[in-house]
């Protein structure tokens, strides 16, 4: 959003320090702002106030502050947290439609195929990474072209409400729901409650919008209730609207499917990895295709698009093992998705080195056993990297991590995923290192929230 200093001041009704100046959307971030960016520090686990100084250096023209100016364009507010969740909702206003998408499990994936769907027809942009909650939905309408037909965002919550706040600043024309599922369950106590937290969305859209909800989750299906606009169902059982038919998947793990729709059918090949992405590549046919992207278009952006890094990723390494690596996030659900997709690769020996699946309150050390026990009955191999709740081998060490990749040769398989908090990108980078297997993209791996200040709600989900 492109935008005079002395407007945002007028909207945000703050004092205007300095000259009146242009900038180009926002940044929270003093290490990645591009030149031209509003500057906005947040107050969290450090305060954001203290690199200021190096947004200026890195081409930011102006920033807000809830403290003294320290010199050049200023905008001083009470709240600076309070004042980018404004900013956004002015920004929304030259936005033309928004479409917002949660769920327990697939919310990036579908993001990014969705926005790949939309680019081919519309001018579009999409959260970045997992920028889902009350910093990364606002930074992604401020940062959106000027002249955006539709902007796709995530929106993730640790509360209930937190998705309905959200919905206030985006004002969702569509909502997608993806599934409900046992993650982050501690904030929640139980799966009812998840979905009491995702249906925020469908309750707040309005009725000349969409409701797209995945019919294969009944929680989901049961939000068409609080919709006030038409429902979309989308699937693998006969009931849904859009629909996946003779689903098979390549030796990378790779579907192809056949898409069914009210606007015809085609043949689609994922370059994602993994069949529980079909799911998320109906989400995102469905919108794209009620928003007018001709069929042929959907068919070719979902057979480019390979999503995120960390997720799903599958590399033939150079003298060892096929290796899955999903580590940017665990749950159960998506912990079993991942070790079935393991099951399927050609492969004598199986190894899981799975990290702790995080918050899950009173069902961690419930849910943890269980993925082991389903390890097992796929004839896997678990060992736990720095957590002992799976019941099985455990190393604490990154060089016992790597170590134990290393005996893994060809013909073999290899999944590495966990939480967050496990980090085992790093070990993936480090056995990369050292057996010559694919390193991790530059960038891939998600930087703090700002230089010093933490996310609020954290990663959201």
């Amino acid at each position: 959003m492109r935008c005079s200093t002395s407007e945002l001041a007028a909207h945000l009704g703050g004092e205007l320090v300095g000259p009146d100046v242009s900038t180009d959307g926002a940044s929270i971030d003093s290490r990645t702002i591009r030149p031209g960016q509003l500057y906005i520090p947040i107050v969290a686990e450090r305060d954001g106030h203290a690199f200021i100084p190096a947004a200026l250096e890195a081409g930011a023209p102006a920033y807000l502050c809830a403290a003294e100016p320290v010199g050049r364009t200023a905008i001083r507010v009470r709240d600076t947290a309070a004042a980018l969740l404004s900013l956004a909702e002015f920004a929304r206003r030259g936005v033309g439609g928004a479409i917002g998408i949660t769920g327990s499990v697939g919310k990036t994936t579908t993001k990014d195929l969705l926005a790949g769907c939309l680019a081919s027809t519309f001018v579009s942009a999409a959260s970045d990474r997992s920028f889902n909650n009350e910093l990364g939905l606002p930074l992604t309408l401020l940062n959106a072209p000027d002249g955006s037909q539709w902007v796709v965002l995530e929106m993730g919550a640790r509360a209930a409400g937190h998705i309905a706040r959200l919905t206030e600043v985006a004002r969702p024309d569509v909502g997608i729901v993806t599934r409900v599922a046992k993650a982050h369950v501690e904030y929640f106590g139980d799966l009812d409650g998840v979905a009491r937290a995702k249906g925020e969305l469908i309750a707040a859209l309005p009725a000349s919008g969409l409701a797209v909800l995945n019919f294969d989750d009944p929680r989901v299906r049961d939000m068409a209730s609080l919709s006030a606009c038409p429902v979309l169902g989308y699937g693998l059982g006969a009931g849904a609207d859009v629909r996946a038919e003779d689903v098979t998947l390549d030796a990378d793990l790779r579907a192809r499917f056949r898409l069914s729709s009210p606007w015809g059918q085609t043949d689609v090949r994922l370059a994602v990895h993994g069949v529980h992405q079909v799911a998320n590549a109906l989400a995102a046919a469905a919108v794209a295709l009620w928003c007018g992207v001709p069929m042929e278009s959907v068919a070719a952006a979902l057979g480019v698009n390979r999503g995120s890094p960390l997720r799903m990723e599958v590399h033939h390494v150079s003298g060892g093992p096929i290796m899955i690596v999903d580590c940017y996030n665990a749950n159960p659900t998506s912990a079993e998705a991942a070790l079935r997709s393991l099951a399927a690769l050609p492969g004598e020996h199986k190894l899981a080195v799975l990290g702790q699946m995080a918050e899950l309150g009173d069902h961690s050390g419930s849910e943890h056993r269980r993925i082991a026990l389903v390890a097992e009955e796929l004839g896997i191999e678990v060992v736990g990297y720095q957590t002992e709740l799976y019941g099985k081998e455990h190393v604490t060490e990154l060089d016992e991590a790597v170590a134990l990749l290393r005996t893994m040769g060809p013909g073999d398989a290899v999944l590495v995923k966990g939480s967050r908090v496990a980090r085992l990108e790093d070990v993936v980078s480090a056995y990369g290192e050292a057996e010559g297997a694919p390193s991790l993209p530059s960038g891939s791996l998600p930087s703090g929230a700002a230089a010093g200040p933490g996310l609020l709600w954290g990663a959201g989900w």
